[in-house]
Parts: C-alpha cells; sequence; structure tokens
C-alpha cells in the first residue's frame, strides 16, 4: 500500500481522497460510519470536508459533516491513522470570508467539531477578494506555527490570486499553499484547465479536484429515459441532455469494457491521469458505491484511451 501513497506537501495519502460532503446529509451517522470503516479498512487514509457542510439542508447550519468525523474518529481512536482536510471561508454560522479573526475563529469551530487539536490541511473554500492576501496567508501561517495545522491549501480562487499568493509565501518565509482543489471533471474542463493548471504546475501545487464525478453522472447511472433517486439527479440530468455528455459515456463505455471495469472508477483515473493532479475526491452514501471508487488505486488507462476521453469531452 504505502508504495501507492501519493505526495501533498509533507502528506502521505492514498489515491483517493473520500469526500465528507454526504455525511450528516444523504447519509446518516451510522450509514457516514460504515463507509468510512470500509473505506480505511481498504487502505484510505485521506477524507475532505468543510465547516459548511450541510448547511444547504434544510434544518441544517454547517457543521453537520465535521461533527460526524469527529464522533467516528472519538469511537474509532484512529484520528493519527487519517490525513484529514477541512475548509474555512463559506462557513458557519455564516459566510466569514477570509478575514484573519474569521480564520481564527473558524480553525477552532472545526477542531471542537471533529475532535481533534489539529488538522493536516486547510483551505481557503472560497477566494474573498476583500482580504488581502497578505492578511489570510499570514493568518494561516499562524496556525501552522501553532500546530492547529500542518498543510494549507485553496480552493475556487483565480488563477491571479493563487499567483499572488504563492509569491507572498515565498517572499515572506511563510506557509504555502501545497494543494489546490479546483472543480474539474470530464464534463467540466474549463473550471481548471490553462491557466489555473499552469500556475499549479509551475509552483508544484497539488491538485486534489472535486466534483470528480460530476454528481454522479461520470458513474453511467444516468441516461436518457433513465429516473435515478438521488438528492443530485437534477445537476447529473443535465449533462445528460448535452451533445459532449452523451459522447462522455460512450467513451467511458468503451473503456470500461476493455478493463471490465465501472465507468466511475475509469472517469476518476482519467483525472488521476491529468498533469498536477495528485488523486481526485469521490464520496459514497453507503458502502456499495465505495468499490468502484477505490478500485481507481489499481487502474491505469493506456495513452490511447486517455486521448479518447480527452477528445470526447471537448
Amino acid at each position: 500500500m504505502a508504495e501507492k501513497r501519493k505526495k501533498i506537501g509533507n502528506l502521505s495519502v492514498h489515491p483517493l481522497c473520500l469526500g465528507g460532503n454526504v455525511f450528516g446529509w444523504t447519509a446518516d451517522e451510522a450509514e457516514s460510519f460504515a463507509v468510512l470503516d470500509a473505506y480505511t479498512e481498504a487502505g484510505g487514509n485521506f477524507i475532505d470536508t468543510a465547516d459548511v457542510y450541510s448547511a444547504w439542508v434544510p434544518g441544517n447550519s454547517g457543521g453537520e459533516s465535521e461533527t460526524v468525523l469527529g464522533n467516528w474518529f472519538a469511537t474509532r481512536g484512529n484520528r493519527e491513522d487519517v490525513v484529514l482536510a477541512t475548509k474555512v471561508g463559506a462557513g458557519v454560522p455564516e459566510k466569514r470570508g477570509l478575514a484573519a479573526h474569521g480564520i481564527k475563529a473558524g480553525v477552532e469551530e472545526s477542531l471542537r467539531r471533529l475532535r481533534t487539536d489539529y488538522i493536516d490541511l486547510y483551505y481557503t473554500h472560497y477566494d474573498d477578494e476583500t482580504v488581502p492576501v497578505s492578511e489570510f496567508i499570514t493568518a494561516l501561517d499562524e496556525l501552522v506555527r501553532e500546530g492547529k495545522v500542518r498543510e494549507i491549501a485553496a480552493s475556487n480562487i483565480t488563477p491571479a490570486r493563487l499567483e499572488e499568493a504563492l509569491t507572498f509565501s515565498d517572499a515572506e518565509g511563510l506557509a504555502k499553499y501545497v494543494a489546490l482543489q479546483p472543480r474539474y471533471n470530464l464534463v467540466s474542463r474549463d473550471t481548471y484547465e490553462d491557466d489555473l493548471a499552469e500556475t499549479a504546475a509551475r509552483h508544484g501545487v497539488a491538485a486534489v479536484p472535486y466534483h470528480a464525478l460530476a454528481s454522479g453522472f461520470l458513474t453511467g447511472k444516468y441516461r436518457p429515459g433513465v429516473t435515478v433517486d438521488s438528492a443530485r439527479s437534477g445537476t447529473a440530468a443535465e449533462y445528460v441532455r448535452t451533445e459532449r455528455g452523451q459522447r462522455v459515456l460512450a467513451a467511458l463505455d468503451k473503456v470500461a469494457e476493455a478493463h471490465g471495469a465501472e465507468l466511475a472508477t475509469v472517469a476518476l483515473a482519467w483525472l488521476a491521469a491529468q498533469p498536477t493532479v495528485v488523486c481526485p475526491i469521490a464520496s459514497a452514501r453507503n458502502t456499495g458505491q465505495l468499490p468502484a471508487l477505490l478500485a481507481v488505486e489499481d487502474l491505469r488507462l493506456t495513452g490511447d484511451e486517455v486521448e479518447l476521453l480527452t477528445e470526447a469531452s471537448k
């Protein structure tokens, strides 16, 4: 297993990052525990959440996912075995942005819910252009120096602001973003490729894409005339109606058949084959969805297969 680990800064992670957005949403605590147990028993060690998950659900206020994870860590006693990522900036109880006081309050709330005294990878969830780079990078550096955070990262940021943040960290000798979490998949390529990917490559920043399966569309279960019972079916169904969506499904079908693999595994393997991508993020609301995700660890696409999928997704 160790030889298949990927590096993000000083962290060593599994090739599949388990998304925690479903914990406390479409997966209750018992089902979440089952998914987490199955993931770690299969060798997984990288879990992603955020302080705002899942504030969009009626009756929730945010922090539900972190609370589930904190309870799981407490019952399993395995915090040191997991590389834990969470985020600040979109958070609870309101969108607090990236002002230094908001970051410092946010990390304390996350640590309390997660029932831990450190976070391995701490993301700025959304950029806040009302706050100077110098303010939030300095605040994040203080958290690293205090031992509350091991590494820092960014999500939902423009190439210009990413460049500015990385340059400031270098100039001042402060903690520096080691990872970037972009929205990126076979039907959403312009959200990362070109300037953002180039900036990440030039600075050696690891990409950890979210929305890797396009709300489930890239699993192949969404087809014309098929109704899927899922909280995210509306988003996924939109891709079915596009020509590109149909081209991508046809290419995924072909490659999946050649490998005897699930479409989800192939879609994740395409991401894993892209420059700068270290590992994709995917979530499972039950244990039955996990095997296809974990299989990305062993699936290597040929150059021709990568090109087929790339062409289909244009």
